[in-house]
């Protein structure tokens, strides 16, 4: 016997879906954008792969029901403008900005919440604004949206991008369908009247795309019809759609049982003659229905073959006494075609008096999807990565639980492990568990010199300090339009800026001097990718001295690597001799240039202590002039390394004695 990969499995034909989206195309045409709805993991087929194809066939943006899936997406590499169609939560909020999520707003109280998390980041975004015409669940009521609305536009950090509505009846030609949407157009044609435009106004379902043309407006967002289920037997004429989905297993058991014999849990089902009873290795665990027990059907070898007895957890069992060539490991489907016979979603969804929608997102929820192109396998999706967000607070205990216990296996000794683990945690992400950031070929170029300008003494040696530039470049993920550089005064300080995700680069002040004067602490430059970068404002505030950079301008570049530049002017004092230099992030490649030329720094020497592969730096010395460190570019430094240059002042005896 042929040995299988899977007990059972759902087939996912792309072909078949990029052939609805082609009838899809032809009936709402080119102008029309199209919002694939992606919800309940595509309906079951697999959001990340459905929506990756839909993308690919011109999908203008995505819609999910939550945050959750709109991170699941994100996390997988989509950049697509991704909408959440239901009321999200305040909980959520957090969530929808840092992955750059689309939420729909039903109310004022959302809507100002959701505005004042934007202001403190420093951040923008689109909502669309949802309308209840008639459904009687998400939106806000047609006779009080145009006040709400109104006010939802004079929130600063909110743009509202769309507004749209949900019909109630759209499968079928109701009246309730024409009051929904003669609703719906009064409401924005109000909206205009006062001044108010929204781009993009949408309301058609599957049901709407085939039965309503002129509810197509500005976009559609099909659904069910793009898995190739008519929302109804009146629109089968419409369009010829095309099942995306399969479910199979295949015969695990055959036994011969004589009239008499009970089948399953119960007894519900007694042979009343001598038969032949298939095992399949499917339950209602697997969304196979209880329901279906005793009245079900399955295709083996391109016939029918019913259920028979109670379906259990994880196993049903089907009476095959009328396929006399079933063999253990013949392929069983489920849902789907096989030979000439189908069974469909709205099949199994009449046996059971529920709808297909319901059908499709329950069935095969512990299989692994099996992606399909041009007849072949593309893709398989393990359950496991269906249900685990990579990057998310949930799932991110249960990482920490599987790397502790593996160091603490590895030292033979859990107390060591966790005091491995611990360590380790708090170098890579601090004590607040912040966000990793990975930077690679960083240049830091430490210049000390005589003050000059303004900053110069009336007499020579009358200056206690030495002016300090810093000119510093690194290559990282952009992450925010608008960012700040952090002067501490104090460790207490330092520390909260590492706290916020917003702080790009932190500098801690040698003599804690506060309030800040410019002369103590000035960003001279800022550039990304070589552009320019201005500051729009500076303060001392409780925490420190921040410095604010940026615009909206930069949001095309986020999530790209770019190339960061910083030149900072600050001093020193000429009795502290040591400056140091920290790393706080995993860094690959690094070059620390110390240069002194044209002062009377002496005998400059480097304590220097580098965690990785190569603690031990390239050093270049030029007498009188500079020093040198340099770790290769394929080389990784982790957090808590740096290095303290130390010198002696040959002058420090002729400024004492004046």
């Amino acid at each position: 016997m042929k040995e299988q990969a899977y007990r059972s499995w759902v087939e996912v034909d792309l072909d078949s879906f990029t052939w609805n989206w082609a009838e899809l195309r032809r009936l709402v045409g080119p102008a029309v954008r199209v919002l694939q709805v992606v919800k309940a993991d595509a309906y079951g087929h697999g959001a990340i792969e459905i929506s990756h194809t839909a993308l690919k066939n011109g999908a203008a943006c995505l819609g999910v029901a939550n945050a959750d899936e709109g991170v699941q997406l994100r996390v997988s590499g989509i950049t697509a403008p991704i909408i959440i169609l239901s009321p999200s939560t305040g909980g959520e909020i957090r969530e929808i900005i840092k992955y750059g999520l689309t939420p729909s707003l039903s109310d004022l109280l959302f809507a100002s919440e959701f505005q004042r998390h934007l202001a403190r980041a420093g951040v923008t975004s689109p909502v669309h604004i949802e309308i209840d015409t008639g459904m009687g669940r998400g939106g806000m009521l047609c006779e009080e949206a145009p006040a709400i609305i109104r006010n939802i536009f004079g929130l600063p950090n909110i743009a509202v991008e769309g507004i749209f509505t949900h019909l109630a009846s759209s499968e079928v030609c109701v009246d309730y369908n024409e009051q929904q949407w003669s609703l719906f157009r009064e409401l924005t044609d109000r909206l205009n009247a006062m001044g108010i435009s929204i781009p993009i106004k949408h309301m058609a379902n599957s049901g709407a795309i085939l039965n309503y043309p002129r509810f197509h407006l500005d976009m559609v967002r099909p659904g069910l019809m793009s898995y190739g289920i008519h929302p109804a037997p009146s629109t089968e004429d419409r369009a010829d759609l095309r099942p995306v989905m399969s479910f199979k297993t295949r015969v695990v058991l055959l036994k011969e049982f004589p009239a008499g014999a009970s089948i399953g849990y119960n007894r519900t089902y007694v042979t009343e003659r001598p038969s032949r009873i298939a095992t399949l290795p499917v339950g209602y665990g697997d969304g196979y229905g209880v329901i279906l027990s005793n009245q079900g059907e399955v295709l083996i070898r391109g016939r029918r073959a019913p259920v028979v007895g109670r379906i259990s957890m994880d196993m049903t069992t089907v009476d095959v006494s009328a396929i006399p060539d079933c063999h253990i490991g013949d392929e069983v489907v489920l849902m789907g075609r096989q030979g000439e016979e189908v069974i469909s979603a709205n099949d199994i969804a009449v046996r059971v008096r529920t709808i297909s929608y319901d059908i499709l997102c329950a069935l095969g929820k512990r299989a692994p999807r099996i992606f399909l192109q041009k007849g072949k396998t593309d893709a398989v999706e393990p359950r496991l990565r269906r249900i685990f967000i990579p990057h998310e607070e949930r799932s991110r205990a249960r990482i920490d639980g599987m790397i502790r216990q593996c160091f603490q296996v590895r030292a033979r000794s859990e107390e060591l492990g966790d005091a491995i683990f611990y360590e380790m945690f708090e170098a890579l992400f601090g004590k607040d568990d912040r966000q990793l950031e990975l930077r690679s070929n960083f240049r830091y170029e430490i210049a000390v010199s005589e003050p000059a300008g303004e900053e110069a003494p009336e007499r020579e040696g009358d200056s206690d300090d030495f002016r300090v530039t810093t000119r510093i470049e690194y290559t990282k993920v952009f992450r925010n339009p608008v960012f700040l550089i952090g002067c501490a005064g104090n460790s207490e300080q330092l520390s909260s800026f590492f706290e916020d995700p917003l702080c790009e680069y932190r500098w801690l002040l040698q003599d804690g001097h506060f309030p800040v004067r410019d002369r103590d602490f000035r960003v001279q430059r800022v550039r990304i990718d070589s552009e320019d970068v201005p500051v729009i404002r500076t303060e001392n505030t409780g925490r420190g001295y921040e410095v604010w950079c940026g615009g909206e301008y930069l949001r095309e570049k986020l999530s790209r690597q770019v190339r960061v530049e910083l030149e900072i002017v600050t001093r020193t004092a000429r009795s502290r001799r040591f400056f140091s230099v920290y790393l706080v992030y995993p860094t690959r490649g690094l070059d620390i240039t110390f240069c002194y030329e044209g002062t009377p720094i002496a005998s400059v020497r480097e304590v220097s202590f580098f965690a990785g592969r190569q603690p031990y730096p390239e050093i270049t010395r030029e007498t009188g002039r500079s020093i040198h460190l340099r770790i290769r570019d394929d080389e990784w430094v982790f957090p808590n390394s740096g290095v303290t240059f130390l010198w002696d002042d040959a002058g420090s005896e002729r400024v004492k004695g004046q």
